[in-house]
């Protein structure tokens, strides 16, 4: 589902991302962690084809980032830690544009069910920047999947949900697993991201420094690995 090649990006002098390589299988779900400032949201940014890499080639679903963003993007869900919704429109309305945006079918029954999932029926309503975060959080994730994407991208997805929102999440997640959908999710939460996770990648000043199938190790093994990854620095 996810093929990375030589992945770099530069903030000017500085290097967020140091020559990534990276294969993401279909129906695998990827944990990527590190501590802040390794790069992660920046990973996540060129896959959501957000941001351009300095170098390197990237591709999704076969879509050449480069060449066929929007292709790539039809495959691809987002969540990221901020909402990334209009806060001067209604939940639903949020919901119908951007179901318009990728053609979704039955749109209606489709928002309503979505709504529901969250907890947010009674909000539709409502602007959106009357919502609490966690409130926001909700309706950005459901968001996300209204098109059924094959590909789910999270980036810290768990920062700003209230308890609701993180017992719904946990429910959608094991949906997606059930579906075989592939997912990558960035975290500096070892131990939650490795739950969910089939393998774990270790990103460090902005390089992978490790890899490990979470079925190899228990978790306090996973801790030790992780921080000699971060202490090897």
């Amino acid at each position: 589902m996810i093929e990375v090649r030589g992945l770099t990006k530069h903030f000017g002098s500085q290097a967020a991302l140091r020559g990534i390589d990276l294969e993401v299988r279909r129906g695998e779900f990827l944990t990527v962690v590190g501590p802040n400032g390794a790069g992660k949201t920046t990973l996540m940014r060129i896959l959501a084809t957000l941001t351009q890499p300095t170098e390197g080639q990237v591709r999704v679903g076969g879509y050449d980032l480069a060449q066929q963003p929007a292709a790539a993007r039809r495959l691809m869900g987002f969540v990221s830690h901020q909402p990334l919704l209009y806060d001067d429109l209604t939940a639903e309305e949020n919901l119908r544009f951007y179901a318009r945006l990728y053609g979704v079918s039955e749109a209606k029954a489709q928002i309503s069910a979505a709504l529901s999932w969250v907890g947010l029926t009674a909000r539709r309503g409502d602007l959106v920047r009357t919502f609490s975060r966690g409130m926001k959080q909700r309706l950005a994730i459901v968001r996300a999947l209204l098109h059924d994407p094959l590909l789910l991208l999270l980036d810290e997805p768990y920062a700003g949900l209230d308890q609701e929102a993180v017992v719904v999440f946990r429910k959608i997640l094991a949906v997606l697993r059930r579906r075989e959908r592939t997912a990558v999710m960035t975290t500096h939460h070892l131990e939650r991201g490795a739950a969910l996770a089939d393998r774990v990648a270790m990103l460090v000043e902005g390089r992978i420094v490790d890899e490990v199938p979470t079925s190899d190790l228990d978790e306090a093994a996973l801790d030790a690995r992780y921080e000699r990854a971060v202490r090897g620095r």
